[in-house]
């Protein structure tokens, strides 16, 4: 019923696109020769902070190919690439995002130094490595939960047996486990 009243309230407000600029005395100015637009302006491709041109990375590989000297804008790039997909929403709050962009840069930098994309091939350089950085990430992903699974089995194995041995922590129960409703004294 809320959701009803607020739309129909929005409704009848009128909506404000311009702001009219007010003269030297206070008095509102021609609205239409002054009125300045209010709407957020989009940010470019380019100016986006992780972005990679496709042509220059292209460009920067072949070189690398040739002189097998690693430039500064290609280590940028690779970065880019890297640290842009640990923004995606899939990734964004894993609490070991940087060994996942590190994994992701070791793994470009591998492809890149055997030269395993080829440049006639016709495809994307950015799609090929921003492929090998999202599979670096759910390497990472998998790991990361190995990791903790081991720790979560090693920790009731121990809670279990000093549960079973009451003798070895002075007769203190440390540990109930939340399966078993049903204890014995």
């Amino acid at each position: 019923m809320k959701k009803n009243t607020l739309k129909q309230a929005s409704k009848k407000l009128p909506k404000v696109n311009k702001v009219i600029e007010l003269t030297q005395n206070n008095q509102p100015s021609n609205a239409s020769e002054n009125a300045v637009d209010t709407k957020p302006q989009k940010i470019k491709p380019k100016d986006r902070e992780h972005y990679v041109n496709g042509k220059e990375f292209e460009e920067e590989i072949r070189n690398y190919y040739k002189t097998d000297h690693v430039s500064i804008k290609l280590g940028e790039c690779i970065n880019k690439i890297a640290n842009g997909l640990s923004f995606a929403g899939n990734f964004i709050n894993y609490s070991y995002k940087e060994e996942m962009v590190g994994d992701a840069i070791v793994k470009m930098f591998s492809a890149l130094k055997n030269k395993k994309f080829r440049l006639d091939s016709g495809f994307s350089p950015f799609s090929y490595f921003t492929t090998i950085a999202f599979h670096a990430f759910i390497n990472r992903i998998k790991k990361e939960k190995k990791h903790h699974k081991a720790l979560m089995e090693y920790k009731d194995k121990i809670y279990s047996e000093l549960m079973l041995n009451p003798e070895e922590t002075n007769g203190a129960h440390i540990y109930v486990d939340p399966a078993n409703d049903s204890y014995e004294e």
